[in-house]
C-alpha cells in the first residue's frame, strides 16, 4: 500500500520512526494531543510497512465510522475497501482492507473466539486517556495472548493526555516500551467562566453562554452536554436563532446525522455534542467551545440494585481537552459554565470505569478468557475484587458460569451475543415464549432506551413497529439471527423481567406513584407515563438523582403477579416469621417476591422457642418499660443502683442496658413462658429483680440501704433513693434530740434530711444536722413560732424530745422508754 499525500499535520513528521520504534520493539506509547492526526495518519502510516492487516481500536462506535471515513478520503476510496470498519450491528469491510478500525469491545470478543488473532499485523489503541471498561479490559487481554500465543503482534496505545510512564510499563514489561510524544500545534484560548444565574439550570445557563459565544466570536460553536436529553432542551432553547444551524452530535443518532455535523455546513453552526467530541472527533469550522463541565459516565449503585448513567462533573483534563477544540484552527475562546474558584476543584483525572461501574460484564470475559478473578493478567487498574465477585454472582444466577467460576455452554453463548449477560439473558429465554424478534425488539430498547422516548415501554415498540429506524431494525434482525424460538406472544414486560427481576415492582399504595422493586429499591413512577392504572410493572431502567431517597422510572411494561411469579420464581419464598411487631408479638406465614409481600396469614401454632425469642427480641427492642414497675418494684431497684453505685461488687448494675443484658438471670422463667407482650405486662417485676441479690451479702441489703428508717419520734419513714445522694422527708419536730446526721451504705454516704413544717412544707434541706442546729435553726424558728403555736420550737432542739404531734402530745407522742 503506498502512502497518498498527507495532510501537514503534527504528527506527521515522527511517521517514519513510530513505524521503526514499533518494528524495533513491537509495542510503543504515543502521545499527542488532539488534532494532531495521531487517529487518521498513524493507521495509514502502520499498513505500508506491514502484511497483515491493521486493527484500530477506538472506545465508541461514533469514533470508529468517522475515523474510516477519514482515512478512506484521503485515499480516495470509499469505506470498505483499504479502509473499513467494524461496530456492533454494522460492518463495512472487504477482501482488500488492511486498515480495520473496530469498537474496544468488538475487538474484545474477536480476541477471545481467536486469540492468535490471525491475519492482523498491528493494533493501535486509540484513546487510552479515556479509561472505558473494554479498553481497558482490551489491553490486558491484548497483553496476555502477545505474552503467549503473540508474541509478534505490534501493540501501539495512543492517547492525549496519559500517564505515559505507567502504560509504557504494562505494554513493556521489564523493559519499558518506547514513549514517543507529539507536541500540537495549538493556537491560543481565551477562558470566560459563566456562573450560574439565581434558580437558573444547567441548560438555560449553556443556552446563556451559547449566545454570549456566538455574539463575541465567528465560526461554529461547539457546545458540550452532558447527554442527548440536555442537548434536546438546549437546542429548544437556541430555536430562535433563524440564521444559525442547530446540530446535534452524540452516539445515539443515525450516522447521516452523524456524518452531517462532523462536515461543515453551508450556515453558522451550534454544535451540541455529548463526549464524544472531546479528543477522537474533529469537528471543522470551530472557534468557540461552551462547556457544561458536565459528563455522563457509568456507575453501579449496588446497595439499591441500580446501575446506569450518572452525571458527573467533568475532570480538569477533560475540561483542557475541551477548551482545546476552540484553538484547533485558529486563536478561540471557551465559555466554562461554573464560577472560575470551582475549578480548582475539579478531580485531575476522569475515573477509570473499571472502578465504579457494573462488572457483570467484565466478569463472564474473564470467565470466558478463563481467569475468573483476572489473576495472572496485567491490568492498568485491576477490577475492585467487590465489584467482580458481585459480577460473577449476577453470572451464577443467570446459569454462564458454574460454582467454581468456570464458563458454561450457555455463558459462551451469552458472550457471544455482545450484549450485557442480563439482556443476553432475556433474549435467550425470552425467544422460547414470546419469538425471537418480539425478544430482540425489548432486548434492544434495553440496550439502548434512546430509541423511546417515552416511559411505556409498550407504547414506545409500536411506535419503533410503525417508524422502523434503520438502526434498531438492523440491531432486532442480528439479535433475531442469534436465536431460535417459536412465534409467540407480544410479551415485553415478560422479557423486561428475565432481563431484570429484581426490578418487578409493585404499586406501594392505592393511587400511589409509588413502587417497591423486587430488589427492596422504592422508585417513583413519572406523571403521565402511560403504563395505565397498573399494579405490577416490570421496570427496565431506573434511576436516582444524589440525594434522593427513591429512584424514577425510565423505561417501564406494566404487569401482573401471575407474570411476576412466572419469570422471577426463584424470587418466590415462603417462610414462617414470629417477630416482635407494632409492640407485640405477631406469628405469619409470608410469600414473598424479594422485597415484595404477594400474601401472609396469621399461623394458629408457631413455634414455642421461635415464639421466646420474639418475646426476647421486643424486650430488646421497646426496653424494660415493657414490664409493669410497681412502687415496691421501683424502690428495691433503686436501692439497688443506690448499692451498686456506691459500693461496687457484688452488686449488680440495673440500669436498663445491664437488665436487659441480664435479662436470662432475672427474667429467665417468666420469658420461657412468655408469648406475647401481655405476658411482659403480667411479670411480678419485684420479685423476679430479686434474684440478682448477691448472695450472701443480700441479707445485709436493710443494713445497708434501709427502705424505711426510724427517726427520734418513732415514725418509720421510707427513704427516697431515687435521688443523689438518698433523701428522708420529714417533719423537723421529729428529729428534735438528734445531734448527728444519719448515714447509709456503713457510714459511707449522709442522708439529705428534708425538713419539713407541721404543714408538711419544707423549710430546710440538710446533710450536716449539728451545724443546722447552731446556725440555721434560730432563724427557721423565728419564723414558725409564731404560725404555728401549739407545736414546739425549742431554743435547743438537741436536748428536746422529739414528737409527732404538738407540743401538748409530746410526751405521749414519744415511745416508751426502754426497760
Amino acid at each position: 500500500m503506498k502512502l497518498p499525500e498527507l495532510p501537514d499535520l503534527p504528527i506527521r513528521a515522527v511517521l517514519d520512526r513510530i513505524v521503526e520504534t514499533l518494528a524495533d520493539h513491537e509495542a510503543a506509547v504515543l502521545v499527542a494531543p488532539p488534532g494532531t492526526g495521531k487517529t487518521t495518519l498513524v493507521p495509514l502510516a502502520l499498513a505500508t510497512g506491514g502484511t497483515g492487516r491493521v486493527l484500530v481500536a477506538e472506545p465508541r462506535r461514533l469514533a470508529a465510522r468517522a475515523a474510516a471515513g477519514r482515512m478512506a478520503a484521503l485515499l480516495g476510496e470509499r469505506v470498505g475497501e483499504t479502509v473499513g470498519y467494524s461496530v456492533r450491528g454494522d460492518r463495512r469491510t472487504g477482501p482488500r482492507t488492511r486498515i480495520e478500525v473496530v469498537t474496544s469491545g468488538l475487538l474484545v470478543r474477536r480476541l477471545q473466539d481467536d486469540p492468535e488473532m490471525a491475519g492482523a499485523d498491528t493494533v493501535v489503541l486509540d484513546e487510552c486517556h479515556e479509561r472505558h471498561l473494554d479498553a481497558d479490559l482490551l489491553l490486558a487481554l491484548l497483553l496476555d495472548a502477545r505474552a503467549g500465543l503473540r508474541p509478534d503482534l505490534r501493540v501501539l496505545a495512543t492517547s492525549a493526555t496519559v500517564a505515559a510512564d505507567r502504560l509504557a510499563t504494562l505494554l513493556g514489561g521489564d523493559r519499558p516500551a518506547p514513549v514517543i510524544q507529539v507536541e500540537g500545534r495549538t493556537h491560543p484560548v481565551d477562558t470566560t467562566y459563566v456562573p450560574p444565574l439565581p434558580r437558573e439550570d444547567k441548560q438555560a445557563q449553556v443556552a446563556r453562554a451559547t449566545r454570549a459565544a456566538l455574539a463575541a466570536t465567528g465560526g461554529d460553536v461547539l457546545v458540550f452536554l452532558p447527554g442527548a436529553a440536555e442537548i434536546r432542551k438546549t437546542a429548544a432553547l437556541l430555536a430562535d436563532l433563524g440564521d444559525i444551524d442547530i446540530v446535534a452530535l452524540h452516539g445515539r443518532l443515525p450516522a447521516a446525522r452523524q456524518d452531517t455535523a462532523l462536515q461543515p455546513g453551508p450556515r453558522r453552526r451550534v454544535v451540541l455534542s455529548t463526549a464524544v467530541a472531546e479528543s477522537s472527533l474533529t469537528v471543522p469550522g470551530v472557534r468557540a467551545v461552551v462547556d457544561s463541565g458536565l459528563a455522563r459516565v457509568p456507575r453501579i449503585d449496588r446497595s439499591r440494585g441500580l446501575s446506569g448513567l450518572v452525571t458527573v462533573r467533568v475532570s480538569a483534563a477533560v475540561a483542557g481537552q475541551r477548551a482545546g477544540r476552540a484553538g484547533r484552527e485558529a486563536p478561540g475562546r471557551v465559555w466554562r459554565c461554573w464560577p472560575e474558584y470551582e475549578h480548582a476543584t475539579l478531580p485531575a483525572y476522569p475515573e477509570p470505569e473499571i472502578r465504579t461501574a457494573d462488572l457483570t460484564r467484565l466478569a463472564l470475559e474473564l470467565a470466558c478468557w478463563g481467569t475468573a478473578d483476572g489473576h495472572g493478567l496485567a491490568w492498568w487498574d485491576a477490577p475492585p475484587p467487590g465489584g467482580l465477585a458481585a459480577g460473577r454472582e449476577v453470572l451464577r444466577v443467570l446459569g454462564a458460569v458454574h460454582e467454581s467460576g468456570e464458563i458454561t455452554d450457555r455463558g459462551r453463548r451469552m458472550a457471544r451475543i455482545g450484549l450485557h449477560p442480563r439482556l443476553a439473558r432475556a433474549l435467550l429465554d425470552g425467544a422460547a415464549v414470546v419469538g425471537a424478534r418480539a425478544a430482540a425488539e425489548v432486548v434492544t430498547v434495553l440496550d439502548d432506551d434512546s430509541y423511546t422516548s417515552g416511559v411505556d415501554l409498550a407504547a414506545g415498540l409500536r411506535a419503533l413497529r410503525r417508524e422502523q429506524p434503520a438502526r434498531w431494525r438492523r440491531e432486532v434482525e442480528r439479535l433475531s439471527r442469534s436465536v431460535e424460538g417459536p412465534d409467540g406472544v407480544d410479551d415485553p414486560a415478560y422479557v423486561v423481567a428475565l432481563a431484570h427481576p429484581e426490578r418487578l415492582a409493585r404499586r406501594r399504595g392505592p393511587d400511589s406513584a409509588s413502587y417497591l422493586m423486587a430488589g427492596g429499591t422504592a422508585v417513583t413512577l413519572p406523571a403521565g407515563a402511560g403504563t395505565g392504572d397498573a399494579e405490577w410493572l416490570a421496570v427496565g431502567v431506573a434511576t436516582r438523582d444524589p440525594g434522593r431517597s427513591e429512584g424514577y422510572i425510565r423505561l417501564a411494561a406494566a404487569a401482573d403477579e401471575q407474570l411476576a411469579r412466572r419469570a422471577a420464581a426463584n424470587l418466590v419464598t415462603t417462610s414462617d416469621e414470629i417477630a416482635w411487631a407494632d409492640g407485640d408479638v405477631v406469628a405469619r406465614r409470608i410469600e414473598r417476591l424479594g422485597a415484595i409481600t404477594l400474601s401472609e396469614r396469621r399461623l394458629r401454632d408457631p413455634d414455642r422457642r421461635l415464639l421466646a425469642a420474639a418475646v426476647r427480641s421486643g424486650l430488646n427492642t421497646t426496653g424494660v418499660g415493657v414490664l409493669s414497675w410497681d412502687a415496691t418494684a421501683v424502690a428495691l431497684r433503686q436501692r439497688l443502683d443506690f448499692l451498686h453505685r456506691t459500693l461496687g461488687a457484688p452488686w449488680p448494675p440495673v440500669d436498663d442496658e445491664s437488665l436487659l443484658a441480664a435479662a436470662d438471670t432475672w427474667l429467665g422463667p417468666e420469658l420461657a413462658t412468655a408469648r406475647r407482650r401481655a405476658d411482659l405486662e403480667r411479670i411480678d417485676t419485684g420479685q423476679a429483680l430479686h434474684r440478682l441479690l448477691p448472695w450472701p451479702d443480700a441479707a445485709r441489703m436493710d443494713e445497708l440501704a434501709p427502705e424505711r428508717l426510724e427517726v427520734p419520734s418513732g415514725s418509720r419513714l421510707r427513704l427516697d433513693y431515687s435521688a443523689d445522694p438518698p433523701v428522708l422527708a420529714v417533719k423537723v419536730q421529729e428529729v428534735f434530740g438528734w445531734t448527728e446526721t444519719p448515714s447509709l451504705a456503713q457510714g459511707r454516704v449522709a442522708i439529705v434530711l428534708h425538713l419539713l413544717s407541721p404543714a408538711q412544707r419544707p423549710v430546710a434541706v440538710t446533710a450536716d444536722l449539728r451545724s443546722f442546729w447552731q446556725t440555721g435553726w434560730p432563724q427557721v424558728r423565728a419564723e414558725l413560732r409564731g404560725r404555728y403555736p401549739k407545736h414546739a420550737w425549742p431554743e435547743d432542739p438537741s436536748t428536746t424530745p422529739a414528737h409527732r404531734g404538738t407540743a401538748r402530745n409530746a410526751g405521749r407522742d414519744r415511745p416508751a422508754a426502754p426497760r
